[in-house]
């Protein structure tokens, strides 16, 4: 190995890289990972259960949950699937970083940032978008209840921070050769 202090970084963004494509897999492709949950449907990244796979949605629901604001933050949602290929992406730099040089292991560090900080803004805007949609649909008298996928994006989010911060320090590992 070129440079054991790259593992643990590259060990977070594969993880992150993992749980950010469970949670942008959600429904409608996926119908046991979702945001939310009520009246039978599960709310995703591209969609709802018997939607088509879209990027932004309008609620199925009845109230006053379809207004402008609510769907176009649905839009927001395709920062997920980004965060996983910037994750990905982040893995193979580390792969590089890990078996090869030094230049790897520190663009691992500047994607696995960029993925953290699309990862934040991501589950902000669904944690914020799916919390009202529950209040509106709990005051109208139907059930709602939180799905997984808020909580494997928020495990995303910390096995980023954790990756890019051990890529970070990884940077300034041992990266010669032993000559023996």
């Amino acid at each position: 190995m070129a440079a054991s202090g790259a593992l643990p970084g590259l060990f977070f963004c594969f993880s992150a890289t993992l749980l950010l494509i469970f949670v942008s897999v959600s429904a409608p492709t996926w119908n046991t990972i979702s945001f939310l949950n009520a009246n039978q449907y599960s709310f995703g990244v591209f969609g709802y259960t018997g939607s088509k796979v879209q990027i932004g949605y309008y609620f199925p629901l009845p109230g006053d949950i379809n207004t402008g604001v609510l769907h176009n933050l649905t839009f927001v949602l395709i920062l997920y699937p980004i965060a996983a290929g910037l994750a990905g992406l982040a893995f193979l730099f580390g792969v590089c970083g890990a078996g090869y040089h030094r230049a790897g292991t520190v663009f691992m560090s500047f994607l696995a940032g960029l993925a953290t900080l699309c990862t934040f803004v991501a589950w902000i805007v669904s944690m914020s978008l799916f919390g009202v949609v529950k209040d509106r649909l709990s005051s109208e008298g139907i059930n709602a209840s939180w799905g997984n996928a808020n909580w494997l994006a928020l495990g995303a989010l910390v096995a980023l921070i954790l990756g890019f911060c051990t890529a970070a320090c990884g940077v300034f590992g041992n990266y010669r050769r032993s000559r023996t």
